[in-house]
């Protein structure tokens, strides 16, 4: 199989500078600063464990909270994601996983549709680990799916610690896109869609 290009994204905004280049065909580096401790594990979660490459810098107006910084990498990382999976043909475009963390359990289902949802079925309680606001878990999920084109369902099926939770989360987020977007030798080139296009 041929290695699919890496894309660059570069977002310039009164609240968010952000550089990223990213490739799906990856050996699982990153290289992350997004200035959120946090969020900067959970990034390298998501990318080691979905064998990605990721090189992120971001400067965001962090005075004010992370709420800018999260959200506007989610949309560039699913502007990146979209980019490089270009007219998606031969890959499985589907992919569930139940990923578990110690006690925390995650059920996770995608496709790769491009018609955006995000369904959490889990409500991050308003309190904080470091810096960051855990209801900006979402926040990152939802912008990460619009601009991915990807229909997301997120469960939480078990777990009494927050960090487990949300590791659980990008955990199985990273474990499903590399399922999804493998390129199964039986689909060749044809686009996993009836319709010809995704």
């Amino acid at each position: 199989m041929s290695t699919r290009a890496a894309s660059t994204i570069e977002r310039d905004t009164k609240e968010t500078q952000i550089s990223l280049t990213f490739s799906i065909d990856g050996t699982g580096q990153s290289s992350i600063r997004t200035g959120v401790a946090f969020f900067d594990h959970m990034l390298d979660l998501f990318t080691v464990h979905g064998f990605f490459d990721l090189s992120l810098t971001v400067k965001g107006d962090l005075e004010v909270d992370a709420h800018h910084t999260v959200e506007d990498t989610g949309i560039c990382l699913g502007q990146a994601f979209k980019q490089c999976l270009g007219d998606a043909k031969g890959i499985h475009r589907y992919a569930s996983v139940i990923l578990p963390m110690d006690e925390a359990l995650c059920q996770m289902a995608l496709d790769i549709s491009n018609r955006p949802v995000c369904v959490f079925n889990y409500d991050f309680p308003k309190a904080k680990l470091g810096d960051f606001d855990l209801e900006l878990v979402q926040e990152f999920f939802q912008a990460f799916c619009t601009h991915a084109g990807i229909s997301l369902h997120v469960s939480i099926l078990a777990g009494s610690n927050l960090h487990h939770i949300s590791e659980a989360c990008f955990k199985a987020l990273g474990v499903c896109l590399d399922q999804a977007t493998l390129v199964d030798p039986r689909k060749k080139d044809r686009v996993p869609s009836t319709k010809g296009l995704l």
